[in-house]
């Protein structure tokens, strides 16, 4: 079992930046894909971001790309999602997940990942 915590979130003016942490308990954390994904109010749990276990790939939703990064310390257990120049449709919560079937090539599908934190609220302000 994987415990996800997520850490970061908070209130940001529009064009703003914000970095959100994701800390992860186990041993084998760096065998993970490990994702990004937000649900707004009202709407469905979306994919955000993605990054290979040794953090050489990452994949990005259309929307935050040129935007959004995502970074791993796999010393430290943690993935990061800097949010640079941040939109009003940003606001979010921002969920982190683990798939532990895939180690290279990320995946895009909530249904690929086992563990996911509880969420970290994102709220963008004009």
């Amino acid at each position: 079992q994987v415990q996800l915590v997520e850490s970061g979130g908070g209130l940001v003016q529009a064009g703003g930046s914000l970095r959100l942490s994701c800390a992860a308990s186990g041993r084998t954390f760096s065998t993970y894909v490990m994702g990004w994904f937000r649900q707004a109010p009202g709407k469905e749990r979306e994919f955000v971001g993605a990054i290979s276990g040794s953090g050489g790939t990452t994949l990005y939703a259309d929307s935050v790309k040129g935007r959004f990064t995502i970074s791993r310390d796999n010393a430290k257990n943690t993935v990061y999602l800097q949010m640079n120049s941040l939109k009003l449709e940003d606001t979010a919560v921002y969920y982190c997940a683990a798939d532990r079937h895939r180690t290279l090539v990320p995946a895009r599908a909530r249904g690929e990942y086992d563990y996911w934190g509880q969420g970290t609220q994102v709220t963008v302000s004009s």
